[in-house]
């Protein structure tokens, strides 16, 4: 939890930094750009949550030579597809930016922080790889002081390109990129300390081409769940962006809230894909359902005090972030849709990371494609006449639908004891 919250520590500072600037559009910019590397970057989630599910299970059955191959392996397939981000930058920025179609003053700003954050993809492809093996072979201390070192970093640096320097939007990423490398060095610092001794580079630890199709297959499921995700933010992004700045900035504001649910939430999630990805390596049922009731019975907890600190202190958080009085006031008006959010998120979150640690990834992309396309969708566009009220709902409802339907599988798999069955995803 700690380290995933270090994650939304982030963008509410840059949100507080930009926040107080004397216009919003600095605030919508960025929105819009870190939207837009969100799409771009957890598109590729599975280095992380994959890596985690593989290497937990390895870890399960003490299989030394299957952890570090798949470390190895999937940094350097990080490298490369980061590498290939790069590459083709211009024509996938300039495709994002037009299809969330924010004012122009806005695509302006957002194109140059783009411009800028496209170069840390290496750092945070190879950082995603870091973080899911760490947390795979039990060692969740090492992603805590390697994003707590990075952000804490990043955060300075915000205050003094922004506030200082006068950068602006600009200044936010290239804190982030210093950031992002600096986070990905100090990963690659924990992990190289916990190779065995006397540990060597060989052919084998490589692998032949088919072992890097073999991991990239393995998480096409995770792939394709992820995308449908980030394209439904994106879409309510860009639908904020046409209702004007003003609602581009204060759903950025409420965001940034749902990342700090969203993320540390996630914590009991993460320890979940560890805890029962052993279990299945071990073929262990009483700990598979011993670590279920555990993480269910602190995931509620933990939505619970989210929930209440929302609701008595949502008001002030909002005001810390900017100091734009309209943007404060549109804000406030949809702050109750924000207390609704940890319950109604709080499930999907949880058997994310049971479906994970099984490696059941092909269930997480077929509930999430229903939801987004048979929920979200539909209750978005029977609710356009509610302007962001509508989006709100939407968004609420696509969270619910993921929690029944993944609910579901969940009962049915428990049932017919198939936690255990060997599965191509």
């Amino acid at each position: 939890m700690l380290t995933n919250l270090t994650v939304p520590l982030l963008g509410l500072v840059d949100t507080a930094v930009l926040g107080h600037l004397e216009s919003p559009e600095y605030l919508g910019a960025v929105a819009i750009g870190a939207n837009l590397f969100s799409i771009l970057y957890w598109t590729f989630g599975f280095m992380r949550m994959g890596t985690t599910g593989l290497a937990a299970q390895a870890w399960g059955k003490r299989d030394e030579f299957a952890q570090i191959a798949l470390l190895l392996r999937s940094v350097l397939l990080a490298v490369a597809i980061g590498l290939l981000l790069i590459l083709l930058h211009n024509p996938l920025i300039s495709t994002g930016l037009t299809l969330m179609n924010p004012s122009p003053n806005v695509t302006g700003l957002a194109a140059e922080y783009a411009g800028i954050r496209i170069w840390s993809a290496p750092a945070v492809l190879c950082q995603y790889t870091l973080v899911g093996w760490l947390i795979g072979t039990q060692n969740p201390k090492g992603p805590m002081i390697m994003l707590i070192v990075a952000n804490g970093l990043n955060i300075i640096l915000d205050v003094l390109f922004v506030t200082v320097l006068g950068w602006n939007s600009a200044g936010v990423a290239a804190a982030t990129v210093i950031a992002e490398y600096s986070a990905a060095a100090v990963g690659f610092w924990l992990v190289l300390n916990r190779m065995p001794a006397g540990q060597r580079l060989t052919r084998a630890l490589f692998g032949q081409l088919r072992d890097y199709l073999t991991i990239l297959r393995v998480n096409r499921y995770i792939m394709v769940r992820t995308i449908a995700l980030l394209l439904v933010l994106a879409f309510f992004t860009a639908q904020g962006a046409r209702q004007g700045d003003t609602i581009l900035a204060a759903n950025a504001v409420l965001i940034t809230f749902l990342l700090v649910i969203s993320n540390g939430l996630d914590g009991f999630a993460n320890a979940a894909e560890a805890l029962i990805g052993e279990a299945v390596g071990q073929g262990d049922r009483a700990q598979f359902k011993r670590v279920f009731r555990v993480a269910l019975r602190w995931s509620l907890w933990g939505s619970v005090l989210f929930t209440v600190a929302f609701v008595l202190g949502g008001k002030t958080l909002i005001a810390l972030l900017t100091g734009i009085e309209e943007v404060r006031q549109t804000a406030w008006q949809y702050l109750p849709w924000l207390w609704a959010l940890p319950l109604t998120a709080v499930w999907g979150f949880l058997l994310d990371g049971v479906f994970i640690g099984a490696t059941r990834t092909r269930d997480m992309q077929n509930t999430m494609l229903m939801s987004a396309g048979l929920v979200f969708l539909p209750v978005w566009w029977l609710t356009t006449g509610w302007g962001n009220h509508g989006l709100w709902f939407a968004l609420i409802s696509l969270m619910l639908a993921r929690a029944l339907s993944m609910g579901w599988l969940c009962l049915q798999h428990t049932r017919h004891d198939r936690w255990f069955v060997p599965t191509q995803s």
